[in-house]
């Protein structure tokens, strides 16, 4: 009977010792099989298969530190900067351009987690985190940067910096920055700016001298000749005009043009105010102004550089517009919107404050609109469009003037399809493509008023659509009903 039970136990844990060997060894070939797939099909023991997924993954993993190392070693000597903060804006790591551009020296690296903030003072690359951050998607943002001397005897001496920054969202809500220095391309663009506004002004003189040459030639002159000063003179007209827009645009580009001058303005009447001037060009070619919107509307703005704006707006409609066609103004007040235009590639950085409503002034015409690869540069000076909207065929001759050829001149007159129309300051002036500062000037206008402008082209007319938007704050009565003027 001891027998029996003896042989029946030894059977038992035989049993279980054989089960739990099973398990074990099916364990090891799920673990080999996680590390990797093929070697559970090597024929070895479960131990000698998880022996050689070890192994290999092992390798796998130094392999893996020295690419880790290698593109720490590329980002250490990139040539733009790169920083690091975790999820509380504490600072991880930085590559030597960044602790050159933010003055962060290789002994201040903190033993100790330490905010951002202690060792960069610039609240816009706070800024610029959080918004990261906050949105889960890259952001970019620009900035003056000021250094923070530890010697106060050299705060005049030291040097700033044109910041752009790209925040990246990184794992366990850290967040990763490049940084770019601006500094040399900000430079440049202020040489060339300089540049232009010099040239203009040194234009401006010998312009004026030729025109008093010219139009004191031309009551001397017989009619064969008389059509050579004519012609002499409205050219010099319109290389006046492209010097003055120039120093206009370099003045206000660089902030040297005077403060702005804002008053209530009744933003209706202003603008019937320039198509009043402007009339003279509309009328010669059947041009009407059709208006939609309140009688009456008072913004805060700068009258005279906002009737700048208009007549640039309206005077690139009547350019382009076909005979006999209607430019469509609309005028609406909107309420706070949270972005405006963010998806636009062409419209200028929308700086309309949340709390305020919007004014929205649109400018459509019949032309032949803006073809689609020039949108993203109409803003851009001295661009100019497809050919075809460069300049203006007419096809009545009845506008364009007779120019007889001189005697003895061995060359002809060109045969010219730009009318000729009397231009709001008297002066005779050729309809013909502008000199591309027009919409540049209008955009400088529109962003020094904290507005946005945009361009495309309108889907029902198949024209231009110039669209402005401007901030506004102003009681209900300064609003009538809306109404529709043609």
């Amino acid at each position: 009977m001891a027998v029996l039970e003896f042989f029946s136990g030894l059977g038992i844990g035989l049993s279980l010792l054989w089960w739990q060997r099973s398990r074990f060894h099916a364990r090891l070939d799920n673990l080999a099989r996680k590390f990797k797939p093929n070697v559970s099909d090597l024929p070895f023991s479960s131990t000698a298969q998880l022996a050689l997924a070890i192994g290999h993954q092992q390798k796998v993993q130094q392999q893996l530190e020295q690419q880790l190392e290698t593109y720490r070693q590329i980002v250490q000597v990139a040539p733009v900067g790169y920083l690091q903060v975790d999820d509380e804006n504490r600072f991880i790591w930085c590559n030597q351009q960044a602790q050159i551009l933010l003055g962060i020296k290789p002994e201040t690296y903190p033993t100790q987690p330490r905010l951002l903030l202690e060792l960069v003072r610039s609240y816009e690359l706070d800024d610029l985190i959080e918004q990261t951050r906050n949105t889960g998607k890259p952001c970019q943002s620009e900035w003056i940067f000021y250094p923070v001397s530890a010697d106060p005897l050299n705060i005049a001496t030291q040097r700033t910096y044109a910041l752009r920054g790209y925040g990246i969202p990184l794992r366990e809500n850290q967040t990763g920055i490049f940084l770019e220095n601006r500094q040399e391309a900000m430079s440049i663009m202020q040489q060339h700016d300089r540049w232009a506004s010099d040239l203009a002004h040194e234009l401006k003189t010998p312009l004026t001298s030729i025109r008093l040459v010219a139009e004191t030639l031309q009551s001397r002159l017989e009619p064969p000749l008389k059509g050579w000063v004519d012609r002499l003179i409205n050219e010099t007209v319109r290389l006046s005009n492209l010097v003055e827009d120039l120093l206009d645009l370099s003045r206000i580009e660089r902030g040297s043009s005077s403060p702005l001058k804002l008053k209530p303005t009744d933003l209706v009447e202003l603008i019937h105010s320039v198509w009043n001037s402007l009339e003279p060009l509309a009328r010669k070619r059947d041009l009407t102004l059709e208006y939609s919107g309140p009688d009456r509307l008072i913004i805060l703005i700068d009258q005279s550089r906002f009737h700048r704006l208009l007549v640039n707006l309206l005077d690139n409609s009547i350019k382009y517009s076909p005979f006999h066609h209607p430019i469509r103004i609309t005028v609406s007040l909107q309420p706070p919107q949270n972005s405006l235009n963010a998806s636009h590639q062409n419209a200028s950085h929308s700086k309309i404050p949340e709390s305020y409503a919007s004014v929205h002034l649109d400018v459509i015409d019949y032309g032949s609109g803006f073809p689609e690869k020039d949108l993203p540069h109409v803003f851009e000076r001295f661009y100019r469009a497809d050919p075809s909207r460069a300049r203006l065929a007419v096809s009545s001759s009845a506008t364009q003037p007779s120019v007889s050829q001189p005697s003895g001149v061995g060359f002809t007159v060109p045969s010219s399809k730009s009318a000729w129309v009397n231009s709001p300051n008297g002066l005779d002036a050729q309809i013909q493509g502008g000199n591309g500062l027009g919409l540049a000037i209008a955009q400088q206008i529109v962003e020094v008023h904290q507005g946005s402008i945009r361009a495309s082209n309108h889907p029902e007319t198949g024209g231009a659509w110039l669209q402005v938007r401007l901030p506004q704050q102003m009681s209900a009565s300064s609003v009538e009903h809306p109404t529709n003027r043609s």
